[in-house]
């Protein structure tokens, strides 16, 4: 048995998709599971049905995930953190205040669209900040970081109902740490930046925690809870998150660049970070604020 959840901010257009979808496919039972979110249950194949679901919504604004009904709940969250869990990408915010934002975020953006190999472009990018006062990252925090809509009650409602949440970026502890308090998440990863009398020395620890890290963090957290890639659910919206992605249970874009869109379970582009609970069959009365 299939589950097909259909999320979107418009009840018109769910309605719609809804019917489409009905029409095209043999749906044997439906639940709501909130205002903007439904779930169809169907029998066949996950790709084949994917394809049809997505022909069947089209152009309206309605996230979708199809997925086996069967261990829909994920025990492990695993999440990138910059333009997915938070609204920026916290090195062109800090490249901001260096002056050479428009430089960096060129660069972030190839980047995150696999046009670059993550690890030099990290450093090209920190380099451009030599010099910069410790004292930036912080008001870069308090002045541009917000956590995404929905983005609390995503880490909160899974950890209230067993998941262990891990935010893991290739950006940087400095806010890692404060998101993943802000958050709600149990551990975080990411990368450190060198500092040196006050100044920031354009360099960045070693390892760098990159793409093939991130699928790391996966397979260990896993390991560690007993359970298997099946169990877990990974968000993200860069090239740099598609090895987390491909491999966990349900992999989710948001708000993603192409090839990670193309090539995730489910994507989110129009509804907020709660999506991902409905994927898993939560109802919004069990949503944890």
């Amino acid at each position: 048995m299939l589950a097909i959840t259909l999320v979107s901010p418009d009840p018109a257009a769910l309605a719609e998709a809804a019917a489409a979808v009905s029409a095209a496919l043999a749906v044997s039972s439906e639940a709501v599971l909130g205002e903007g979110a439904l779930d169809l249950f169907a029998d066949g194949l996950a790709s084949e049905t994917h394809l049809a679901v997505k022909g069947a919504v089209g152009e309206r604004p309605v996230d979708f995930a199809v997925q086996p009904a069967e261990n829909r709940r994920k025990r492990l969250l695993i999440a990138d953190m910059d333009s997915t869990i938070i609204n920026v990408e916290c090195l062109d915010e800090l490249a901001d205040f260096a002056g050479v934002k428009d430089k960096v975020s060129e660069i972030t953006e190839r980047a995150m669209r696999g046009e670059l190999a993550f690890e030099g472009a990290l450093r090209e990018r920190v380099g451009m900040l030599k010099g910069l006062s410790v004292d930036a990252l912080q008001a870069c925090y308090d002045d541009r970081v917000k956590l995404n809509p929905g983005a609390r009650t995503l880490v909160r409602t899974m950890a209230e109902s067993g998941a262990r949440c891990a935010l893991v970026s290739g950006g940087f502890t400095f806010f890692t740490s404060r998101v993943a308090q802000a958050a709600g998440f149990h551990l975080n990863r990411a990368n450190t930046l060198i500092e040196e009398g006050g100044q920031l020395t354009g360099t960045v620890g070693d390892p760098i925690l990159g793409k093939e890290a991130k699928l790391a963090a996966l397979q260990e957290e896993t390991a560690a809870l007993g359970l298997t890639p099946a169990d877990a659910l990974a968000v993200g919206d860069g090239a740099n998150d598609l090895a987390m992605i491909e491999v966990a249970g349900l992999g989710v874009a948001y708000r993603a660049k192409p090839i990670v869109a193309a090539q995730a379970h489910a994507k989110v582009d129009y509804s907020d970070l709660t999506a991902l609970l409905h994927f898993q069959g939560y109802t919004t009365a069990e949503f944890v604020s």
